[in-house]
């Protein structure tokens, strides 16, 4: 039973990491931003457990460039090493408008469900 567990809640891990792309763009749609800040940021949204594997979000940030939903520059201003500084495109921005409405229709379904269970959670099951 417990292996079931932990089995589930890796299952649903892994469904939360789908929406680290959507998290990146609407954590760039404020104002530009570079990895380290991103990274914890994104952790406010609630689909990241604890501390965001750097090389997860760096992975998604080098594809959501080349897909052209994000650009980025270095930033050797100011003290300390050059930064690479992330901005959202209006592709991405479009990408992510699509993302919200996905997860409006995402949201809807999941109170459907939750209603239809409670009511008949509610109900006396016929033996």
């Amino acid at each position: 039973m417990v292996e079931n567990k932990k089995r589930d809640a890796h299952g649903l891990q892994g469904k939360r990491e789908r929406y680290i792309q959507p998290s990146i763009l609407f954590g760039l749609y404020g104002k530009p931003s570079y990895g380290y800040e991103l990274i914890q940021n994104i952790k406010k949204y609630g689909f990241v457990q604890g501390q965001a594997p750097p090389g997860m979000i760096y992975r998604h940030l080098r594809q959501l460039e080349e897909d052209g939903l994000v650009r980025s520059e270095w930033e050797t201003e100011g003290v300390g090493p050059a930064k690479r500084m992330y901005h959202i495109t209006n592709e991405g921005q479009e990408a992510l408008r699509l993302w919200i409405e996905f997860m409006e229709t995402q949201a809807d379904n999941l109170r459907n469900f939750i209603s239809a269970y409670r009511q008949m959670d509610e109900t006396p099951a016929e033996v």
